[in-house]
């Protein structure tokens, strides 16, 4: 017996409403409970200060001084980076590219440990730069606060002093901008996001799980964002 057109339709729509239903619900709950708009804040000296006291809970000379850093993001890529010369190779799955973070065309990629040159390599290429973009910011954000094209500005919430940092140029996703939490010490406890891939503004993600590394510098471990937790491990650095 064949099956009417429109019963066909009712079951198709019964499926994409089962699935999608809960997706928009959640989304509608998270939406409303968590969405916030951009704070406004100051510039001027009383932010840099802020940011200042922030890499001063950190040892940012420790973190300068720190030529090598070595880690693996949420179990998939893991990456070996020689800050001195600005080379990371990245590797994920059967991929390897010797990332030239000055010059992106004079990186190499490896596929099953062989080299390749093909139009694939370039491809490969643009994507272990955005994983590197990605994941050194979840490893190193609180130390690029005064990079070039990056704006500071001071807010106060609840009496307490925050940091409102916003990427104007660079990265992967210029115009994000993140909210610094701290506490009374001016060490990083979480952040809150304003980020084009996100699309409810404010979300937050917890910076409390440090570790001190070989060279003093201080990393995170591990970031609770929502019910994900964003786990780094492997983690070494060297002078």
């Amino acid at each position: 017996m064949s099956i009417k057109p429109k019963k066909v339709l009712k079951i198709i729509a019964g499926v994409v409403i089962f699935f999608t239903l809960p997706t928009l619900l959640l989304y509608g709950y998270m939406y409303i409970t968590h969405n916030e708009d951009l704070p406004i804040g100051i510039q001027g000296e009383q932010a840099d200060a802020l940011a200042n006291k922030m890499l001063n809970a950190l040892d940012y000379q420790a973190y300068k001084n720190t030529n090598y850093i070595e880690w693996t993001f949420k179990k998939r890529h893991h990456y070996e980076w020689d800050k001195s010369k600005n080379i990371c190779n990245v590797y994920w799955k059967q991929y390897k590219v010797v990332l030239n973070l000055n010059d992106t065309s004079k990186s190499k990629v490896y596929i099953n440990n062989f080299i390749n040159k093909s139009n694939m390599a370039q491809e490969l290429i643009e994507k272990a730069l955005s994983y590197f973009n990605n994941d050194s910011f979840w490893l190193v954000a609180p130390y690029k606060v005064f990079d070039k094209g990056v704006e500071r500005r001071l807010v106060n919430i609840n009496t307490k002093e925050a940091l409102l940092v916003t990427y104007k140029s660079g990265g992967s996703t210029p115009g994000d901008s993140y909210l610094w939490l701290m506490d009374n010490n001016g060490k990083p406890t979480a952040f809150k996001m304003w980020v084009s891939i996100l699309p409810i503004e404010g979300l937050e993600a917890s910076w409390s799980d440090w570790t001190t590394t070989e060279t003093g510098a201080q990393l995170p471990t591990f970031h609770n964002f929502l019910f994900f937790g964003l786990e780094i491990d492997h983690l070494k650095t060297t002078e």
